[in-house]
């Protein structure tokens, strides 16, 4: 299976151009090259990408900058892209795997296993646990523990994920365990006949229910945030929401929400509720204005001033069974770390469904 052949779905989940198809070597393996009267003069870089044309010109580059680019025998100058090259030279290259190539390697891992067939399975998510490898997080991932809890993903697009969580949102997920699976759970997906319900704690008296339709794109003033805007790179993203009740606690309010979501856009939730005035509590990108976590002891030891993270959490998933087409739904309660700060916040019984909707 190529690497192209691991991701389906929308044309946003699949590989940019910074994620190269190339042929991934074996670590530590040597390639040993002659420049020819048709690269004289040229640059490193660019000979290379000739003699080479299996790997990309970034993938390149990059073993060039690490090092692992040296002509034989070795010029005193540490090489560097733009360095011309002559016919007749030797040039030996270490070709090792970059990350991303190892990143899908089993990893035992423990897995809260909600439900178990043989099409699918359910995993309530702890926080703190990435979904899927990345940049800066090739390894320790959800798609690692799920291939080492069960070699047979590897054959799957992803492993039979099929949507994600943040890494700091707990909760249900569904996980395909075989292909026709893993396409039919897209196809529910795109279509919206998923019913995907999160839990928020908000600052703030939130309006008893509504819908937040506002499109979403990534904020030029801070790669790491998504903000409500509106142009060709903005893809419309509504969430609907209902306030399950509202607290007063060190003379200020605070929110149980229950949001349903039509679209499934990154930080979706965090995003619309920081825009409609009510950002979550803990919450370290999407707070505008609102206190973050602090360790200062002079500070009230309220747990809402400490919580490390979102508090949002995907208590309930309802779709149709790829297999036979019955009506399923899994419901969790919040992990400790959240139900203990709504039992601070005094919210009630948090160990069952809310008939909100």
């Amino acid at each position: 299976m190529s690497k192209r052949d691991k991701y389906i779905g929308a044309p946003s989940d699949r590989p940019t151009a910074d994620d190269d198809d190339d042929a991934v070597p074996a670590s530590g393996s040597l390639l040993h090259l002659t420049v020819d009267a048709a690269q004289h003069g040229w640059r490193l870089d660019r000979a290379l990408a000739a003699l080479c044309p299996q790997f990309s010109r970034s993938r390149l580059q990059q073993w060039i900058a690490d090092g692992q680019v040296v002509l034989v025998p070795p010029r005193p100058a540490v090489l560097k892209p733009r360095d011309p090259v002559y016919a007749g030279d030797r040039i030996q290259v270490a070709a090792v795997a970059a990350p991303q190539d190892l990143a899908f390697t089993p990893e035992p891992m423990p897995l809260s296993i909600v439900h178990e067939d043989t099409a699918l399975r359910v995993i309530d998510k702890p926080p703190g646990l990435v979904v899927h490898p990345a940049a800066g997080h090739w390894h320790g991932t959800l798609l690692n523990g799920l291939l080492a809890y069960d070699p047979a993903l590897a054959a799957l697009p992803r492993a039979g994920i099929v949507h994600r969580l943040d890494a700091d949102t707990s909760g249900l997920m569904v996980v395909a365990r075989t292909l026709e699976a893993q396409t039919d759970l897209v196809r529910q997906l795109q279509a919206r006949t998923v019913t995907r319900e999160y839990w928020a704690i908000v600052h703030g008296t939130c309006p008893p229910e509504g819908t937040i339709d506002a499109p979403l794109a990534r904020d030029p003033r801070n790669p790491l945030r998504f903000s409500v805007r509106h142009g060709p790179s903005a893809r419309e993203a509504r969430t609907h929401f209902r306030c399950v009740g509202t607290v007063m606690a060190d003379g200020r309010s605070f929110s149980w929400v229950s949001c349903r979501l039509e679209t499934g856009r990154t930080h979706q939730i965090r995003v619309h509720m920081e825009h409609l005035g009510h950002p979550l509590v803990g919450d370290p990108v999407y707070r505008r204005g609102r206190p973050g976590p602090t360790a200062d002891p002079a500070t009230p030891a309220a747990l809402w001033t400490t919580f490390g993270r979102q508090a949002l959490h995907a208590c309930r998933l309802s779709l149709r069974h790829p297999e036979c087409g019955k009506p399923c739904t899994w419901f969790r309660a919040p992990p400790d770390d959240m139900r203990q700060l709504m039992r601070q916040l005094r919210f009630g019984r948090t160990d069952r469904p809310r008939n909100v909707w």
